[in-house]
Parts: structure tokens; sequence; C-alpha cells
């Protein structure tokens, strides 16, 4: 068989997202396949597959880097005889119940969306632990309390790494990752994706599809269509009363950024057309039966409903749009034709009815995802 047939198989057995460095970087270790063959199979100099290569051998370094490519490696590289150090790293791999292999690109793209958005704020990083197959993002308040704000897969998290969405700031047990100007490049282009979508453009209409590594971004940088602020939630928390105390304490938060985790989750799902305002206004809609906390985005969806019909409409409404719809204060207040500086008082109020909410189903209220 010959070098180019070797990367070919190795290609195939890939997900279709997995960066061109990195499918020549396993084809070179794995596979065995030459510099000079490689260059021939994809159409470029040797020196440039050398240094692609050569890239992503010093990025092992990072805990969820090298494990993709270990897992990807194991999972693309034929089968040796038993025994074998390789083969036996591949059937410890493969006893896992996810695998990066299995991350699709609407999977990715998805999931990326959600926790890009939520990476991009002041103070967030994600951290991954060894041995756990989730990975939390929290974010650092102003008196050095952290906020679990959302949760991922870990091999999403290791597809995200090996994209180059993320970098490790400081590996060891508990690696904490943050966002990369690569990530934050493709956060504002899913973002804009998705504007079109909603605006009903075609893919063809796009500004830009398809996905992005860092190669990529290093040769056509592209500038997000708008900066990703912070929550409307956030910013008020920030605020002080009086007293001198915060306007809305650090557990009001946590009880906001709950409910907008289940709407993101909620919105993943097949009912992305979910009408919540009309749910508002609709007598007897949802209950609290289905509130608890269970999997999938259909429970996602449920919990959201369960919560704002137990502030019901006003309350739930400024919830909606302030922590969910990221509204800002002033916005809302004249979309719902309140006085001006009156949507602080409700949202605190709201707020304390959704963590009395949170707290009557005990333990699953407190959980995300």
């Amino acid at each position: 068989m010959s070098d180019r047939g070797t990367d070919a198989s190795s290609v195939r057995a890939m997900p279709s997202w997995v960066p061109q460095g990195a499918k020549l970087y396993l084809a070179h270790t794995e596979d065995g396949s030459s510099i000079r063959a490689l260059a021939r199979a994809s159409g470029c100099h040797a020196s440039t597959v050398l240094r692609r290569i050569r890239a992503y051998e010093a990025r092992r370094d990072d805990p969820m880097v090298d494990e993709a490519l270990r897992r990807l490696g194991c999972r693309a590289a034929p089968r040796e005889k038993a025994g074998s150090l390789h083969q036996e790293t591949a059937m410890t791999l493969d006893t896992d119940t996810r695998h990066i292999a299995e991350v699709t690109e609407t999977q990715l793209r998805a999931e990326g969306l959600r926790i890009l958005h939520r990476m991009s704020e002041t103070g967030a990083v994600l951290a991954v632990a060894a041995q756990m197959d989730k990975a939390v993002v929290v974010r650092d308040g102003e008196q050095g309390d952290a906020a679990r704000t959302a949760v991922v897969d870990r091999p999403v998290v290791e597809a995200m790494a090996l994209k180059g969405w993320i970098a490790c700031d400081a590996p060891g047990r508990v690696a904490r990752y943050h966002i990369t100007k690569a990530g934050r490049t493709m956060l504002g282009t899913m973002v804009a994706e998705a504007e079109n979508r909603a605006s009903g453009f075609s893919e063809a209409q796009a500004p830009f599809s398809g996905p992005v590594s860092q190669e990529d971004v290093e040769i056509a940088p592209r500038r997000p269509r708008y900066s990703v602020a912070e929550s409307p939630l956030v910013a008020l928390a920030r605020r002080k009363d009086s007293d001198g105390r915060q306007f809305i304490p650090n557990d009001l938060v946590r009880a906001g950024e709950r409910l907008r985790e289940d709407f993101e989750l909620s919105q993943m799902g097949p009912r992305v057309t979910q009408d919540w305002s009309r749910f508002l206004t609709t007598p007897g809609g949802g209950s609290g039966a289905g509130s608890g906390h269970a999997g999938g985005f259909e429970a996602a969806r449920r919990r959201v409903e369960g919560a704002l019909h137990d502030l019901g409409p006003g309350l739930g409404d400024i919830a909606l749009r302030c922590c969910c719809h990221l509204e800002g204060l002033e916005r809302a207040e004249k979309r719902m034709g309140w006085s001006a500086r009156s949507g602080k008082i409700v949202l605190r109020i709201a707020l304390q009815r959704l963590k009395r909410h949170y707290d009557s189903l005990g333990e699953a209220g407190s959980m995300i995802g």
C-alpha cells in the first residue's frame, strides 16, 4: 500500500471538522506516512507540511489537545496485534462512553456557540478536571466567589481545543482554559450565521459559512460583527444600593444564570421556534411537574416552562427578556411600557421569586445542563 493510500484511509476515519494540520500530524506519526508523500497528497510544499506537523507537536503540552490527538490516533490507526502498548491504549479509550470521533460538525458548532459565548464574559474560564467526563465554565465574582454558568461534555472540549478555539492557562489536575483570538473570531462568525438564519437568509447569502481552524484565522483574520457583551444581569449585579451592598446578590445572579442556561439548552433541540412570550400569556401554560433536573433538550424546555409559569406574567416577562434574551433594562422597560428605572426593581423581585422556585426543587434546582 502506498503512503498516499494510507493517508486517505486515516482521513476517512476522522470527523470532517478535524483541522488539516491535525490530520497531517496523525498521518505522519500514527500511519508512518513520509513528509514528501503527505506533501504530494495535499498538494503543498514539504516544508509547509513539516511546519504544520511541528505546530501540532508543540501543542501537545495542552492536555485537551494531547488527549484529542491520542484518541483520534487510536481510532484512525490500524489495529495492532493484542498485547501491544498501542492496542491496550486503544482498548482503554474505547471503553469510554463518549469519544471525540463521535462529535459531529453540527454538535460542535451548536455547543461551541453556547460555550464560547459564556467564555467571552469577563472573568470566565473553562475548568476541566482529570478523569471527569464533564467540564464547567465558571466566572469569578467581585468578592472572589465563582459562579458556574455552563456544563459541556469532555469530547466537545477536546474538539474545541484541537480547533484552537480555547487554550490552557494552567495545566494541572484541574486545567483552566480561556477563549482565544480564533475562538472569538469563530464566535462572531457563528453569531452572524445564527442571525442570518433567524432573518431568513440562506447559507449561500451568509457572509461566511464552514468550519474555522486556527490556521484559517492566521491566514485570513476576520473581525466579529459585534463584540459579545456581558449579560445585563451581570452588569446590574455590580451596582450598589444606598447601603453599599450589591443591588442583586450573587445567589440571585446564579438563579438568573440557571434560567439562561436551561433556555440556551432548550434552543439547541428540535423546538427552536418556541414562542416563550406567547407561553407567558397563555392561561395554564406549562406546569411545575416537569421542572426537575433531567437530561436532554426537552427536559431543559420543561424546566424553563416550569420556572416561567411559577413567575407568571410580568415577572416572567422581565426575567425572559433580561436573563434569556439578554435585553438591556432600558429597552425592556420601553417595550413593556414601564416607567424609567422601574425595570431593575421588578427584575430583582423576579429573581427572588426565581431563586425560591429553584430552592423548592432541592438538589435538582442547583444543577445545570
